[in-house]
């Protein structure tokens, strides 16, 4: 962690403990995910979305389902198990695609869940032109900026990848969207997916809008403790 350094501490990387052994298998909302807690991103496993992963549960039965930037299938994988038609999941990382392989044939869901390694950002650019249309698409992109000196471009970021979106939606299918930028305020969020909707010519009709989860709590006045912002629309 950078901010290890400007406290004048050094660099390290290891156990508290004694050494075990950091490929676990947790259970969430019923569904089996292995998790490598020494390697993956933050702790392996973004917990703070468990509520949310949750609440696809009514919007994707019997649906063709596009999860983008789906790291290690966390949301792809519980919509298979909630009864989507088929799911395609996409992920820059080969490592977090070969992970998200294994939780799908984890859960026996291999055959409903596919992954394939590309950028998302240039992937959905073409399916738009290509006309292709899914009956829900979810969007979980990472952060797009730690400094406020570059918020505009965090802005046109999500605008952009929200836009692609949309209009990857069937008439009266659904978006799922995230951000977890914290400098981007929920208010700001919101205004950012109407913008979006406005220039896809598309309406929305707002399904649930959430935070993470109640073991993330929000601190008034701490803003870097609202920072996700979880978001269902119809799209029409």
């Amino acid at each position: 962690m950078p901010v290890r350094e400007l406290e004048g501490l050094q660099q390290q990387k290891g156990f508290l403990s004694e050494p075990f052994d950091t490929n676990i298998i947790i259970n969430e909302n019923g569904i089996k995910f292995y998790v490598d807690i020494a390697n993956g991103q933050k702790t392996g496993y973004f917990l703070d979305q468990q509520d949310n992963r949750r609440a696809i549960q009514h919007i994707v039965k019997d649906a063709d389902v596009l999860g983008a930037f789906c790291y290690t299938g966390t949301f792809e994988i519980h919509a298979a198990h909630y009864g989507a038609k088929s799911v395609l999941g996409l992920d820059i990382s080969q490592n977090a695609v070969d992970m998200c392989n294994k939780n799908a044939a984890l859960n026996d869901l291999q055959n409903i869940c596919k992954f394939d390694c590309v950028n998302a950002f240039d992937v959905l650019k073409n399916w738009v032109k290509e006309g292709r249309q899914y009956d829900v698409v979810m969007l979980d992109p990472p952060s797009f900026t730690k400094s406020r000196a570059s918020i505009d471009k965090a802005i046109a970021g999500y605008k952009e990848i929200n836009l692609r979106g949309m209009k990857l939606v069937k008439p009266g299918g659904f978006l799922v969207t995230s951000s977890c930028t914290n400098l981007v305020q929920p208010h700001m969020f919101l205004n950012i997916i109407q913008m979006a909707a406005k220039d896809a010519k598309r309406k929305l009709r707002q399904v649930i809008f959430n935070a993470q989860s109640a073991d993330h709590p929000i601190i008034d006045g701490q803003e870097n403790t609202h920072y996700l912002k979880f978001l269902i629309v119809q799209v029409l």
